[in-house]
């Protein structure tokens, strides 16, 4: 049965992954751009809401705690109806949130227009990459795994220029309208973009089918949770408070603050898609604990920089290593679920890791009024690099697996 199945599968893959993956790719972008609107206005938002930094954290805590229900959710939906659905809908309903938030009179219902955004962010990576990754053909998965991932790092430079260009003349309420762009996405996926055909010919028969599945398949959810959390740890540990962290440890004006972030997502996007294309080669596992260990030797300039220039290589390298280091989970995961819950085993423990990891943010905040940001977001640096790299050595590999086979 397999050997022909095979060869339809690796045609489809041929000729119809680019629109799948430029939809995945620019879907995560676009969540990731109205998720790190908050982190770089995250002061602006908090003063306008007499919050303190740490209740404005909480926000970004808030949002990541949620996305486990959107990946359940969207995640189940993927498995049962197929990929294209789910992801349309998920675009069209974090977009109406997005906007929303921008409209929040208050601190109460901005956090919960937040949590509902959760939801719909963590939908959206689950779906793509299943559909992203069943279509792209196995000797390039690591490459396009990749490229996908940082569509996130993409997001975070996106909002980064247009808080460099716009929030000194328009404040940030207007900046979280632009959020209403996936929308539109969602119209391209419904011309653009096929059914994956793995899905087709492994989809569950019905609900309890489904189930039953995932449940025979806990050890492997259980184990993309821990590493999960531990990556999650790594990216939001180094990102969501490094806005804060230059505002406050060196008094730095908007504008260089946008302009050095931008510069950190630039690192990250060279460095996912490096470090992806390197793990068709080299493997999973020494591509990712590469990435992280050399990350260890980064934070000194990085968090304790003397100068600016040796801060601008610092916020560069550590997001090249970090994002370096995750442009392998889309295919890595992917490679590890069974074809008939690929749409929701890697994005619901993706988005369990989420949960758990969330809180960072908030110990850097409640940990730098004690100490210092430098000391904070080195020391909670250097901790999860270990642990992530750790975790990763335990992983399996199963690189250039076929899909459907």
């Amino acid at each position: 049965m397999s050997a022909t199945r095979s060869p339809s599968i690796s045609t489809a893959t041929a000729t119809d992954h680019r629109p799948a993956v430029v939809a995945g790719f620019l879907g995560w972008t676009l969540d990731a751009f109205d998720y790190f609107l908050v982190v770089y206005c995250l002061t602006a938002i908090g003063h306008d809401f007499h919050v303190s930094d740490a209740a404005m954290a909480l926000s970004l805590t808030l949002t990541l705690a949620f996305r486990p229900i959107g990946a359940f959710l969207f995640g189940l939906m993927a498995d049962r109806y197929g990929r294209r659905r789910p992801l349309m809908l998920n675009l069209i309903f974090y977009s109406v949130v997005e906007v929303l938030s921008g409209l929040a009179p208050n601190y109460a219902t901005f956090m919960g227009l937040r949590a509902l955004f959760g939801i719909g962010m963590g939908g959206q990576w689950g779906v793509a990459a299943s559909l992203a990754m069943e279509k792209v053909p196995p000797r390039i998965r690591g490459l396009l795994s990749g490229v996908l991932q940082q569509g996130y790092a993409a997001g975070n430079l996106l909002a980064g220029i247009c808080y460099f260009f716009l929030f000194d003349r328009i404040g940030w309420r207007p900046l979280f309208f632009l959020g209403g762009l996936p929308a539109l996405l969602a119209v391209f996926v419904w011309y653009r973009v096929k059914e994956s055909e793995v899905w087709q010919k492994t989809r569950s028969e019905n609900w309890g089918h489904l189930f039953r599945a995932i449940l025979s398949h806990w050890k492997v959810l259980a184990f993309i949770v821990v590493l999960m959390t531990a990556f999650n740890f790594v990216s939001h540990g180094t990102q969501d408070m490094y806005p804060t962290f230059l505002k406050r440890q060196w008094n730095f004006l908007p504008r260089t603050v946008a302009v050095l972030t931008g510069i950190s997502a630039v690192g990250a996007i060279v460095g996912g898609t490096l470090v992806g294309m390197l793990s068709d080669r080299f493997g999973r596992r020494r591509a990712m604990i590469s990435a992280l260990l050399a990350g260890l030797l980064v934070i000194p300039i990085w968090a304790f920089a003397p100068s600016i220039g040796l801060l601008v290589t610092g916020a560069f390298l550590m997001q090249f290593m970090v994002q370096g280091a995750w442009g392998v989970i889309p295919a890595h995961l992917s490679e590890l679920s069974p074809d008939s819950v690929r749409g929701f085993l890697p994005g619901f423990a993706y988005q369990c890791g989420v949960l758990i990891a969330g809180t960072v943010a908030y110990i850097e905040a409640v940990f730098a009024t004690r100490t210092s940001y430098s000391i904070a977001m080195a020391a909670t640096a250097a901790t999860v690099l270990v642990l992530a790299a750790v975790a990763s050595y335990f992983s399996r590999e199963r690189r250039g697996q076929v899909f459907g086979a």
